[in-house]
């Protein structure tokens, strides 16, 4: 029996998703957390043998989580799943030891192979995600602006596109708003401009936030 562990912090998502997942022969849910904080401390006490990840939550983000899970437990397989368009977040996290990486809109049978995939040790993307990384690669290796952001520089950039203020962003990710004005004039740095108007347009216009 594979035991799955679903982590988001809306109950509902978490009881649609086990009932999908217990209609797969061999596979159940093992356990659920509603944050990140309480995922890690459910792994280091007990044994999943996948993880399906949201990576919007509050306190600790997926993004930060998924680093520290791989610390705790670096085998452990975890597929994200999350309302976020494939462009914003999916490389940063393959690349941060995500198994597969799947959006909420997709139908149950792409749940089910993409899970199938994962638990079985091999890396799951959607067939719009394998797009954009072919994409990228015949862009003639030209990276986009925001690739040459840190993941923290990365996540403010977006919470900046999303309208957050200062404050906010420093309350969601427990920093101080001093800090996040060094990441702002980080982000403006190396993405060659002059505003959060100019960042948030760029957002936009590459699907970086909704």
């Amino acid at each position: 029996m594979i035991n799955i562990m679903i982590v988001d912090d809306h109950a509902v998502v978490r009881k649609g998703l086990k009932q999908i997942i217990e209609e797969i022969p061999g596979f159940t849910v093992a356990d659920e957390a509603s944050s990140g904080n309480e995922l890690l401390e459910k792994v280091k006490k007990n044994r999943y043998d996948v993880v399906i990840l949201d990576i919007s939550m509050p306190g600790k983000d997926g993004l930060d989580t998924l680093k520290e899970l791989k610390g705790i437990a670096p085998d452990l397989p975890v597929l994200v799943f999350t309302i976020y368009p494939e462009e914003q977040y999916a490389v940063r996290l393959l690349k941060a030891g995500a198994s597969g990486y799947l959006n909420k809109e997709c139908g149950p049978d792409e749940l089910t192979k993409a899970i199938e995939r994962v638990t079985k040790g091999r890396k799951y993307v959607s067939p719009y995600l394998a797009e954009v990384l072919a994409n990228n690669l015949d862009a003639g290796g030209e990276q986009p602006l925001h690739e040459a952001l840190s993941d923290r520089e990365f996540q403010v950039m977006c919470m900046i596109a999303s309208g957050k203020t200062p404050t906010q962003i420093a309350a969601e990710l427990s920093l101080s708003i001093n800090t996040i004005s060094t990441y702002r004039i980080r982000i403006l740095e190396k993405m060659k401009m002059k505003s959060n108007a100019e960042v948030t347009h760029y957002a936009i216009k590459n699907r970086l936030v909704d």
